[in-house]
């Protein structure tokens, strides 16, 4: 077991529902097998209900709330998809200044399938290259990104992936990214 992590605190960002769980669990994982320390940060306490596609799946304690928390408690963060998730996050305030803060601290931020609605909300793709689910390409190339179709895509900092099957990818970056620290780039669109 790699211990790149060791000391470094990982924000996941996530909705009381509509999370698809092997987006938060595979990462989260990855996380602790570097030495990390992933905590569940949403916008309300309690239980979040994560998703397999459309049918329920498990539930994740809540380990801090959005209100309660800044960049600066952490060295990065991960932003998990499915539909609902990053769609219901992005209509929070305090959710997207929280990610859109994270690049103005030049912190690593992953974020696979359709959590990108999450930093176009933030207004912190412009000028940037990254992928994401093939329905977000439009919304991307309109906030100013270079959408591209691969499984991962790192650009000074910003890990993207598309779609679970790309997650052994995205995983792999996430934890180098982190591991490098902060990436001075990463606040050119913040």
């Amino acid at each position: 077991m790699s211990e790149t992590l060791t000391g470094r605190r990982v924000a996941f960002l996530v909705a009381p529902e509509g999370t698809e769980q092997v987006e938060l669990t595979q990462p989260w994982q990855a996380v602790r097998d570097a030495g990390g320390e992933p905590e569940l940060v949403s916008v309300s306490p309690g239980t979040i209900q994560a998703f397999n596609h459309l049918d329920k799946a498990d539930t994740f304690p809540v380990d801090r709330m959005v209100t309660e928390v800044s960049p600066d408690d952490y060295d990065a963060l991960v932003l998990p998809g499915g539909v609902a998730n990053p769609d219901f996050l992005r209509t929070v305030p305090n959710a997207v200044r929280f990610a859109g803060e994270f690049f103005a601290k030049q912190k690593p931020v992953a974020a696979i399938c359709h959590a990108p609605w999450i930093l176009i909300e933030a207004d912190v793709v412009r000028g940037r290259r990254l992928t994401s689910y093939p329905s977000l390409r439009t919304d991307l190339r309109n906030a100013g990104a270079e959408w591209v179709d691969e499984e991962v895509v790192v650009d000074a900092g910003l890990v993207t992936s598309r779609k679970p099957d790309d997650l052994p990818a995205f995983c792999a970056k996430l934890v180098e990214e982190i591991g490098e620290g902060a990436h001075r780039a990463q606040a050119r669109s913040a």
